[in-house]
């Protein structure tokens, strides 16, 4: 299902421990690190949404997160032409996203990437709040760096992106 413009709804979820750390999750059989998303069907509202992602991806219940934000707008993201199939192209842009934020409350031991038939991720770590900015895929960057910093709002204690820019920077300078 795709709007007008191309793009298909979509939701991301950032989840955080009470470290503030986010979980960043290993694609199958790939080298590639992203936050959990997946798409939006027909009459599903993005919460429903982001709740069956959870599930699929992550293996997590409600009961084990609270939702902290979530963004107020859709963030869209264009997908690179030779990564769209062949009979989308023309019509395919890419992502719009409503993005969440989530606290686990659960145990990290409630994590189950293997709840589904077909897992997203075949790993997973705790990471840096900001870190994922610099290491996500180039064109999901932006849309990364905005929901991270729309819902920092709901975070005590974290700090800017470019406070952590700076403190990684000084790190490598020793």
């Amino acid at each position: 299902m795709l709007d007008r413009e191309g793009y298909r709804p979509n939701v991301g979820i950032i989840l955080t421990n009470d470290k503030n750390q986010v979980f960043w999750g290993k694609r199958v059989r790939e080298h590639s690190w992203q936050f959990p998303q997946g798409g939006i069907k027909p009459g599903e509202s993005p919460e429903t949404a982001m709740y069956r992602e959870l599930l699929e991806e992550v293996g997590l219940l409600p009961q084990h997160v609270k939702i902290l934000g979530r963004t107020r707008d859709w963030l869209r993201y264009d997908v690179p032409t030779h990564w769209v199939r062949r009979e989308w192209r023309g019509s395919y842009r890419g992502q719009k996203q409503i993005w969440y934020l989530l606290r686990l409350v659960g145990r990290e031991s409630d994590v189950n990437l293997r709840a589904t038939h077909h897992p997203e991720f075949d790993g997973w770590r705790w990471h840096d709040y900001w870190a994922p900015v610099d290491e996500v895929i180039d064109f999901k960057r932006d849309v990364y760096l905005g929901a991270l910093t729309e819902l920092s709002r709901f975070i005590r204690s974290v700090e800017t992106y470019g406070e952590f820019a700076q403190r990684i920077q000084q790190q490598k300078e020793k």
